[in-house]
């Protein structure tokens, strides 16, 4: 018993005697990580101040009026941005409107229902789609996809549908609703894994008491899985809203590239940022700055939407902990 008390207090001398660790690396790790968070916080920072300083004059001679002028005539240096805001917003509503049902159905049916082997496949392809470079999409919707539309789904729709202002009109190819579907076709791979995360997050214990319960597959999908998912589901579709609001080269493409609103949804439109890609290279004077301030507009926008599924996504994590 001595013995071991001794060894004991020679181990505690021992111990004392011994250097603290130095806390260097965890210092200069520390540093070094802020550093980076600092980087992107900075970059987002100038990105903002280059647009605003670059929209000034026009921010000075046109004000509020800019976002609800309608007229576009830079002969004239008459600059009004409600067209592109009008396109930009219809074009992802109906994106959104397109493939959000798709999107979730394919997440639901990955989690749930499809086999093992064949649900690894379906995911690669859905990744494989999200990889796809945007100006390849846009080529194949203007020789694929509006020519067949043009031919065959807008002659259906006119013909039974044509009542309605949002399908009158001519059909005429290039259009609102066949940039609102490359949008879809391009949001679809984002919203559809993000649910699926979401989806495989669940517990399994909230199915297991609801098959407990005797509730069919239809129930337990709709009760157990939705209803504890569904923040986390409307995350993923305001990340595919951020993604349709900023796409550029495939709208550009297909969309028609014309100023004006109309509620039919086979005219031609234009978005805020198509018309920057389209004519920034050949704007000068106040013609360039007024494309700034709609380059300044997307920027909040998008900075918006992203900053509320951020907020969503994290509420839904946080409630998830909690259960």
């Amino acid at each position: 018993m001595t013995s071991t008390a001794a060894t004991f207090e020679r181990g505690k001398e021992v111990v004392l005697r011994m250097k603290p660790p130095s806390r260097l690396g965890d210092r200069l790790f520390s540093g070094f990580t802020l550093l980076m968070a600092m980087t992107v916080v900075l970059l987002i920072c100038v990105v903002g101040w280059q647009l605003w300083s670059g929209a000034t004059g026009s921010i000075r001679k046109f004000g509020f009026g800019f976002l609800v002028g309608s007229d576009w005539d830079p002969g004239n240096d008459i600059y009004g941005a409600l067209p592109f805001i009008y396109g930009t917003l219809v074009s992802s509503a109906l994106a959104l409107i397109i493939a959000v049902p798709l999107s979730v159905a394919t997440a639901i049916y990955l989690t749930e229902l499809a086999p093992l082997w064949l649900r690894q496949p379906v995911i690669a392809l859905v990744e494989m789609l999200a990889a796809i470079p945007s100006v390849i999409l846009g080529l194949w919707g203007v020789f694929v996809m509006v020519p067949w539309m043009r031919d065959n789904a807008f002659h259906f729709m006119q013909r039974y549908l044509g009542w309605c202002p949002l399908f009158a009109g001519a059909a005429n190819g290039p259009c609102m609703l066949a940039g609102g579907l490359i949008i879809a076709i391009m949001i679809i791979p984002i919203i559809t894994s993000v649910s699926r995360e979401v989806l495989v997050s669940v517990p399994d214990l909230q199915r297991e008491a609801a098959y407990a319960l005797g509730a069919t597959r239809w129930e337990v999908t709709r009760i157990a899985v939705l209803s504890y998912a569904k923040r986390g589901i409307f995350g993923a579709i305001i990340l595919g809203l951020g993604r349709a609001l900023g796409e550029t080269m495939a709208v550009t493409m297909v969309i028609g590239n014309t100023s004006q609103i109309s509620a039919s949804l086979f005219a031609p439109g234009y978005t805020l940022a198509s018309v920057i890609a389209n004519e920034f290279s050949d704007a000068s004077g106040l013609w360039a700055q007024s494309l700034f301030e709609i380059g300044l507009v997307l920027f909040f926008v998008t900075i918006l939407v992203n900053l509320l599924a951020q907020i969503i996504l994290k509420t839904f994590a946080g409630a998830t902990v909690k259960q």
